[in-house]
This record gives structure tokens, C-alpha cells and sequence, in this order.
């Protein structure tokens, strides 16, 4: 039996780079984003993660087009229309970020969990379900001119820790995988702010993260290698992570 794959946020950048990787590698993929159709796939299944209706809607199309669900990538979110310093900051951008990113994360996770449940009740052969969730190294590095998307990828590590112990008891392992500095079009109009920065050693390994960076890093969790280590997080970063003198 084919094992089925939803990735959020699938149109392009890092959600694309990991469906992909993952079609590559013999799952069946399900593309999901907000927007209405995706050029070129077939695939595609329609989903605003902040929207409940969107995601049992999406969970429904799965299982009746496949009957199972054995990997959930969360990668959709958003980043601020505008930066603004953390005290000009506006409840808007602020309650557009947490109820995007990080709320809607965390009910994906709730979601899916429910169907996965459900599937190792039915005895699926061969079924060893996973959730992946994408944050950001953002979750843990203060950016003064983007607070709220800080506080969104903070809230995506601690959903990722509290889903990985509600769910050991079932056997579904929760994974992290942390984004550095990735070249995607979201970065498109900082390249000369981060080709500063990655010269001069803000990362060690002193090149750009690409989409198939993080992608192997989520193959590596839906992999079932990892599984004891349920919680863990996966830096694609680069090595900014490290702590250096």
C-alpha cells in the first residue's frame, strides 16, 4: 500500500520542495494551499489552515480519496505584511500571525491526529503515522521589526512538544524541522541584507539554505528513524543554531 503525504503551503518555496521530495520517494502526495488551484498538479486540495471548515474539509478529501493519511507536513504559514519595531507593532499583524502560523498549526495537528487515530483503529496494514510540523530558527532568534512572527514560530516548537506527548501513547511521533536562512521568494527582497550576513559568518556553513535542504530534513523524520526521539527538533540552518565565540 502507497503511503499518502499531505504537505500546507505546497504551491512553491519550501512546502513545493518537500511535496516534492516526497512524491520522489514513493509517497502520494497532496498538495495544499489557500490558494484555489495549483498549475500543474492534479493533486491539489484546497485548504486555509485558520479556517476549520478548511481543514476537516481537507482531511475529508484525503481519506476518501485514499483511506489513510500516514505523514502530515505542516509548512503553511505567513510572514508580516509589514515590519514593524516591537513598539509600533499593531494587534492586527499580530493576531493575523498567531491565528495563521501558529493557530492554525496546532488545529492541523489536532485535526489529522483525530484521523490517525482512527486509521491505526481500523488496523491499517503497514501504517506507522507522523506529523512534521516547519517552524523557523525565528523561534527561538529575537527580531525586533517582525515580534508577532517570532512569538507564531515559537508557538509551532511548543505545539510540536505538546502533540509529540499526547500522541507517544498512540505510537505517532512529532517532529520539528527548523528553517534557516532558505532562498524562496518570501526571502527574494532581503537578498542583500542575508548575502551580507551569511559572508561574514552568521552561519558556518557560509551559503543560502535551499527548499531541498529542509525537505531532506523532513524525509529524515518520516523516515521512522527518528521515531524513539519523538520531539525532536531538525535545524536546517546551516549551523546557525550553534552557539560560537
Amino acid at each position: 500500500m502507497q503511503k499518502v503525504a499531505v504537505v500546507t503551503g505546497a504551491r512553491r518555496g519550501i512546502g513545493k520542495g518537500i511535496a516534492d521530495l516526497l512524491k520522489e520517494n514513493g509517497y502520494t502526495v497532496v498538495y495544499s494551499a489557500s490558494s484555489p488551484e495549483m498549475e500543474g498538479e492534479e493533486n491539489y486540495f484546497p485548504c486555509d489552515i485558520s479556517n476549520a471548515a478548511h481543514r476537516e474539509a481537507l482531511a475529508g478529501y484525503v481519506m476518501k480519496q485514499f483511506g489513510r493519511v500516514d505523514l502530515l507536513v505542516n509548512n503553511a504559514g505567513v510572514a508580516c505584511k509589514e515590519r514593524l519595531d516591537v513598539l509600533e507593532t499593531t494587534e492586527e499583524s499580530f493576531e493575523r500571525l498567531l491565528r495563521i502560523n501558529t493557530q492554525g498549526t496546532f488545529f492541523m495537528c489536532q485535526t489529522f491526529a483525530r484521523v490517525m487515530i482512527g486509521c491505526l483503529d481500523k488496523g491499517l496494514e503497514d501504517y506507522a503515522p507522523r506529523i512534521v510540523n516547519i517552524s523557523s530558527i525565528s523561534a527561538y532568534t529575537s527580531s525586533v521589526s517582525r515580534g508577532e512572527y517570532c512569538v507564531s514560530k515559537a508557538g509551532i516548537s511548543m505545539t510540536t512538544l505538546l502533540f509529540a506527548d499526547r500522541l507517544a501513547e498512540y505510537g505517532i511521533p512529532v517532529f520539528e524541522v527548523r528553517p534557516g536562512i532558505i532562498r524562496t521568494d518570501m526571502t527574494a527582497g532581503v537578498t542583500g541584507k542575508y548575502d551580507k550576513l551569511i559572508g561574514e559568518g552568521v552561519t558556518p556553513i557560509r551559503r543560502w539554505g535551499t527548499p531541498e535542504d529542509v525537505a531532506n530534513c523532513v524525509l529524515a523524520a518520516a523516515s521512522g528513524l527518528l521515531d524513539f526521539g519523538t520531539g525532536t527538533v531538525l535545524n536546517a540552518d546551516g549551523g546557525f543554531h550553534i552557539r560560537r565565540l
